[in-house]
């Protein structure tokens, strides 16, 4: 049995985590490691290029992992300089536009942690 193996959405993950390394933690990385957010980037930056898959035999790579998706080590074929500015500028973009419109969602559902030794008392009203 042949399992066909998106090459492109295995690479664009790792392009993401690449690229979210750049961005501070407060608020780009909390809200992006939230799975329905990092879901609509990866689907964002998707539906902006071409996919390009590969058939492999099970000899290849086992089913159990291939059905799990575990399958992020298969990347890409080396990428000309210009097709990895412009992957990393869409994930930018998309960055970008989902922290914008989702801002709102965002707000209510990272919470900063906050040290108790900086927080005023409220003990004394």
């Amino acid at each position: 049995m042949k399992t066909v193996v998106n090459l492109t959405q295995q690479s664009v993950v790792g392009e993401i985590e690449s690229v979210l390394d750049t961005y501070p933690s407060h608020p780009y990385q909390q809200a992006l490691a939230i799975p329905d957010l990092r879901q609509e980037l990866i689907a964002f930056v998707l539906n902006r290029l071409p996919s390009f898959y590969n058939v492999m035999s099970d000899g290849q790579i086992p089913l159990a992992e291939a059905k799990q998706g575990s399958l992020a080590y298969y990347k890409l074929p080396r990428k000309p300089f210009e097709q990895q500015i412009h992957l990393q500028n869409l994930i930018h973009q998309g960055i970008c536009l989902i922290i914008q419109e989702k801002s709102d969602w965002i707000s209510n559902h990272l919470c900063e942690t906050v040290e108790p030794a900086c927080e005023p008392s409220h003990w004394f009203g």
